[in-house]
């Protein structure tokens, strides 16, 4: 195929699995992505879920040390549950022990969910019907509306444990900034120099996790930097996100001209009606997750029962943006997303129960995709 294809793992815990187990596949999983030819492994940030990738730092490490020539990186550090100079010196480390294989993934979830709350707690405003649309053959379903999860007494709970009280994160753009300064040796506080030991002098480039057209597109686009849109989760807007990313671009040192990774999120097995049985729990998932109750143990399918009318309609964006199918069909729905998008490289992120029917839909995918 056209462009290089890449993985998004969140280091799923199963049901009736473990922690433990989770990690141990998540290494498995990425010394066969090397063997099978993909370009990068990216593991994701989450909390209080039944996902093992909480501390992407620690985990790349491991990753990065279990195999030999595939990138390795954070899709995303959330800067808004910690600050520039804990994620220049821990990155800046792991470059030192594996120079030229780091990859420094930000995003701006923390403030997102902040900014999601505040919402919540003001009175709702009645929002217009929304529609689905078609755009060259991609599914762009309306927005889900994340300050009615936020709402939940239970997320608003455990989610203020990731901060301490009272404290306020700095602007996602200074923080990018913060961090490409301690990367060059420019930090300043006030008239101090100040210097990141390690993280000076790193090979480290970030790379911009965003949702929509706002401010991750646009200080991506600003400072020339690579821009991720996260179609897997927010398909309502992740092609708006694209637009403004390539609109406010402008050349930098790291990136003359745009670069723009796609995320979708595939289950592929060898006949669609397995694929389709082995994703028939996906949307109890993400039920979990828009439920309040965080992301329970990945479901087995040969054990759920359907969801109902209520549930199918709190989750349907997700399951009809999944794209799902024997390799042909997969591989034809991941080239229209990068034709829509002209993305310069995709991501993909899959999760079964069983870790050999993850195992077996990326090298599937690695096959029919030419990798």
């Amino acid at each position: 195929m056209s462009v290089p294809l890449s993985i998004l793992d969140l280091a799923p815990i199963s049901e009736g699995s473990d922690a433990a187990t989770a990690l141990r596949n998540t290494v498995d999983l990425a010394q066969h992505a090397e063997q099978w030819g993909y370009k990068r492994y990216w593991v994701a940030e989450h909390h209080f879920v039944a996902v093992a990738s909480a501390q992407p730092a620690v985990l790349i490490g491991q990753i990065a040390a279990a195999t030999n020539t595939i990138r390795v990186g954070a899709a995303a550090v959330q800067l808004g549950q910690t600050t520039a100079i804990a994620v220049a010196e821990s990155f800046g480390i792991l470059d030192a022990f594996h120079p030229g294989r780091i990859d420094l993934g930000v995003g701006r979830s923390g403030q997102r969910r902040r900014e999601a709350l505040k919402a919540a707690k003001s009175k709702p405003k009645p929002e217009p019907p929304q529609e689905w649309h078609d755009v060259g053959g991609v599914v762009v379903p309306p927005p889900f509306d994340i300050s009615a999860l936020m709402r939940n007494p239970r997320l608003r709970a455990r989610m203020s444990v990731l901060q301490q009280p009272e404290a306020v994160a700095p602007d996602f753009a200074e923080q990018v900034g913060d961090i490409l300064a301690m990367i060059d040796g420019s930090y300043r506080v006030g008239d101090v120099d100040a210097h990141a030991t390690p993280g000076e002098g790193a090979k480290l480039t970030p790379w911009v996790f965003g949702s929509s057209k706002g401010q991750s597109a646009q200080v991506a686009g600003a400072r020339g930097l690579p821009f991720v849109a996260s179609y897997h989760i927010t398909p309502a807007t992740a092609l708006d996100a694209v637009d403004a990313y390539r609109a406010a671009f402008q050349p930098s040192d790291a990136l003359s001209e745009p670069y723009v990774v796609v995320s979708a999120d595939v289950v592929v097995a060898d006949d669609t009606e397995t694929a389709r049985h082995l994703a028939s729990s996906y949307g109890h998932w993400v039920y979990s997750i828009r439920a309040g109750d965080g992301a329970i143990p990945y479901p087995d399918p040969d054990a759920v029962e359907p969801l109902s009318d209520d549930q199918l309609e709190v989750v349907k964006d997700r399951t009809a943006t999944q794209f799902v199918g024997d390799p042909d069909e997969v591989a034809a729905k991941l080239e229209t997303l990068q034709r829509v998008t002209e993305a310069d490289e995709l991501v993909i992120t899959s999760v079964t129960h069983d870790h050999s029917d993850r195992l077996r839909s990326h090298e599937l995918l690695a096959k029919r995709w030419g990798l």
